[in-house]
C-alpha cells in the first residue's frame, strides 16, 4: 500500500468524521430533525411503494442495522413513518414513510443539500467532484471482500 493509499483512506475518514455533525447540527438547528432521520425517510421516500423491511433499509440506510430499528422506532413515534406488517413473513414489518413524513422530508431538503454544499462541494472544482464521486462508486460497487 502507498503513501498516497493511506493519505486517501486517511482523509476520507477525517472528513467523515468532521463533516456529519456538522451537518446533523444544521439539520437539527434549522428543522428539527437529526441527520439520521433524514437517511431514513430518504430512503424510504425513494424506495418502491415508499417502503422498505428492516433488513432493506439497513443495507441501504448510513445507520447499522441495529441503529436503523431504533431511529425507526423512533420516525413512529413522530408520525413520520408507519410499520407494516409482511404478508409474506410474519416476524418482519416494513416501515413505511408517511404523508407527515414526506412533508418533512421536503422541508429538509434544501437545508441538506445547501449543507452539503456549504461544507463539502464549495471545497472542490466540479471536476474533483465528479471524480471523488465515481472513485467512491467504484469502491461501492466492488462490494464487500471477506
Amino acid at each position: 500500500m502507498s503513501d498516497t493509499d493511506t493519505a486517501a483512506w486517511a482523509a476520507l475518514l477525517r472528513v467523515h468524521a468532521a463533516l456529519v455533525p456538522r451537518i446533523d447540527r444544521e439539520l437539527q438547528r434549522r428543522c428539527g430533525l437529526p441527520l439520521t432521520w433524514y437517511d431514513v425517510l430518504l430512503e424510504l421516500n425513494s424506495a418502491p411503494g415508499r417502503r422498505l423491511s428492516m433488513g432493506e433499509l439497513g443495507e441501504v440506510a448510513v445507520v447499522s442495522r441495529t441503529r436503523a430499528s431504533r431511529v425507526v422506532d423512533q420516525l413512529v413515534a413522530a408520525g413520520f413513518v408507519s410499520r407494516s406488517s409482511n404478508p409474506e413473513d410474519k416476524r418482519s414489518a416494513y416501515a413505511v414513510i408517511t404523508d407527515e413524513g414526506r412533508k418533512v422530508l421536503r422541508a429538509a431538503a434544501p437545508v441538506y443539500l445547501a449543507a452539503i454544499e456549504r461544507f463539502y462541494t464549495s471545497h472542490m472544482s466540479a471536476a474533483e467532484s465528479r471524480t471523488v464521486a465515481a472513485a467512491l462508486e467504484k469502491v461501492l460497487a466492488a462490494g464487500p471482500h471477506t
